[in-house]
Order: C-alpha cells, then sequence, then structure tokens
C-alpha cells in the first residue's frame, strides 16, 4: 500500500491568496500591440458533452503571463490545438466547483508533468473554498501513478507534481509584473461561494462572469472594462433539453437572460461583449442586440481577442478578423 504520506503536496493555508507587492512600472509599449490577449479555449454551455465544443475554460495571456479560467472537459486539448505546449500554463483560477468547470483539472495536473517536456514547477490553482481540499484529494486519487512516476519508473521531476491551491476571498489575489487580477462575487444561486474575475494590465482591462444571474457586484467590479465575458441561458432551446419544470426553473434561475445581460453590458459598458458558456446560441446575441446597442459577438473555441488600442477579434480560421 502507497502512504499518502509519499505525495508531494504545497498548500497556501491562509483564506486569501494575495501576492503583496505594488504593481511594477512597465516599459513603454508598442500602442499596436495587443496588452492582452484571450483565448476562449473551450465555450460549451453547461455538463452536456458535444463533441463540436470543449467545455467552459478562458486562457488570457498579459505581461509575459499565461492564465487559465476554469478547466471544462476538453480544455487540455484545445490548449494544444492552440499551438502551446501542454506545460503551457501553470497558473489556474476556479469560478466554481461545478463538475463542468474542474472536470479537466486532472488533465492539467498529471499529463504536463509525466509528458516527454516534465513540467519542473508546482502547479498553482486559485478557487472558492473548497479548493486547497479538492486539489488534495484529488492528489490522493492518482497516488498510484504519482508513486510510480517519480519515486520507480521514469523519475519525473518532484517538483512538477507539487501544487500550491489557495481557498480565496474577495478582492485582489494576484499582483505580480503589471498583472493584477481581482476576484469578485456572483450569484450563482445554492453554489456559494461563487466568483467572476477581472484582469488589469498596462491600462487595458477584461471581467469574466463565471455563472451567474445578474450581479450588482459584477457590474461595480467591471465597470468600464476592455472586453466583458459573460454567461446567457435562452430559455426557449433550454426548454427543449430540460422539459421537467423543476429542472428547467432551477437552471434559469441560476443564470442570465439575453435581455439581463443586455442590462448588465449598457452598465458596465465594455468596449466588447462577448458570451461563453451560453445557451442558445445566435439567438442570445440577436436578443441582447435588440436593447443594447454595443458590440456583441458570441464566443466560440478557439476564438481570439487581443485588447489594444483596437479590440480585435479573430474566430478559428484563416483570415477571419472582425
Amino acid at each position: 500500500m502507497i502512504s499518502l504520506m509519499r505525495l508531494s503536496l504545497v498548500f497556501a493555508c491562509s483564506s486569501i491568496a494575495v501576492v503583496p507587492g505594488e504593481v511594477r512600472a512597465q516599459p513603454q509599449l508598442n500602442s499596436a500591440l495587443p496588452q492582452i490577449k484571450i483565448t476562449l479555449l473551450g465555450t460549451a454551455p453547461g455538463p452536456p458533452v458535444r463533441v463540436e465544443w470543449a467545455g467552459i475554460s478562458t486562457l488570457i495571456e498579459a505581461g509575459g503571463q499565461r492564465f487559465l479560467f476554469d478547466a471544462g472537459y476538453g480544455s487540455m486539448a484545445r490548449l494544444v490545438e492552440s499551438g502551446l505546449p501542454m506545460d503551457g500554463v501553470t497558473k489556474v483560477f476556479l469560478t466554481h466547483l461545478h463538475s463542468d468547470h474542474i472536470v479537466d483539472l486532472p488533465a492539467f495536473l498529471l499529463l504536463p508533468w509525466s509528458a516527454p517536456s516534465e513540467r519542473g514547477v508546482p502547479l498553482e490553482v486559485w478557487g472558492p473554498a473548497g479548493t486547497t481540499e479538492m486539489m488534495r484529494h484529488l492528489q490522493e486519487a492518482f497516488a498510484f501513478d504519482i508513486h510510480v512516476r517519480r519515486d520507480l519508473d521514469e523519475k519525473v521531476s518532484e517538483k512538477g507534481i507539487e501544487v500550491i491551491a489557495r481557498d480565496i476571498q474577495e478582492g485582489v489575489i494576484y499582483n505580480q509584473n503589471g498583472v493584477k487580477i481581482t476576484a469578485f462575487l456572483v450569484d450563482h444561486g445554492a453554489v456559494k461561494p461563487a466568483f467572476g474575475y477581472r484582469v488589469d494590465h498596462a491600462g487595458r482591462s477584461v471581467a469574466l462572469s463565471g455563472d451567474t444571474r445578474p450581479s450588482e457586484n459584477l457590474v461595480a467590479f467591471s465597470k468600464g472594462v476592455d472586453v466583458l465575458i459573460h454567461e446567457a441561458i435562452d430559455e426557449v432551446s433550454l426548454r427543449k433539453m430540460a422539459p421537467r419544470e423543476e429542472l428547467f426553473r432551477a437552471i434559469v434561475e441560476h443564470h442570465t437572460t439575453p435581455e439581463q445581460a443586455a442590462d448588465i453590458f449598457r452598465r458596465v459598458g465594455p468596449r466588447l461583449a462577448v458570451f461563453s458558456h451560453a445557451q442558445g446560441g445566435p439567438a442570445v446575441v440577436d436578443r441582447t442586440r435588440r436593447s443594447h446597442p454595443g458590440r456583441v459577438e458570441m464566443g466560440e473555441d478557439l476564438m481570439v481577442i487581443e485588447i489594444g488600442d483596437e479590440v480585435v477579434v479573430r474566430r478559428r480560421g484563416p483570415g477571419r478578423l472582425r
């Protein structure tokens, strides 16, 4: 029997994960280059698996760093499809602990570590209460694989299978090398706590709603961002998937309708609003545009958004710029 004491875990025990220090002065940037790059790795709504979509996961690159927000099913494959290596992400931020937002965490923990590229640094994970415990149990679940690869067979990096996990609270949770990440509480019904995030770098910003129904807190924390990535739900298409009334009402009450999203976009005032993890497809955008005159896009897997002097959307496929 393998002793769990052999597992290499490093956990930050404080309830708030804050990296101290002020934002450092940055050299003058070329204004033609994007200060923030966003890749929607996966945009699928809800738990049902759809072969053409990966589960919810968003990659943000800023200040020479990469940050992954949520790890839905297939997000590791999408990361590699985007052109990055398996070990290209070592910092993961979770909006909440619903399975469709975290199911690929084992892939991000284990595969880049045991692959020939051999990640040599710990995986860092920020998330709501329960994240630290979940990551500890995840290490325990894969104790056999970890022990064999690290101690007996390939002798893979001990450091690379360590985990630095942090249970966060609302506020600034990351502030390094000119990138500030702020977590804010959103309202996902019985799922508490649930967070959205705001990323600021070089005068540019993006906010992610996570899963939420209309949230005044989200509006307050997202005010004036360049890009707001928000969830949504179209009740008409949902009715076909969830005919049982109790289930239908529970889902609708925990999410945001297009009309409600339009009001949020109007109040936040982003240069671009993007739907991701949105049930309903084009109908969501059409309904939103009836009452919001600003720029609105429906996200799709591997869509790239570059934030600089302009906000440029690059959809999958050659030469598709908007």
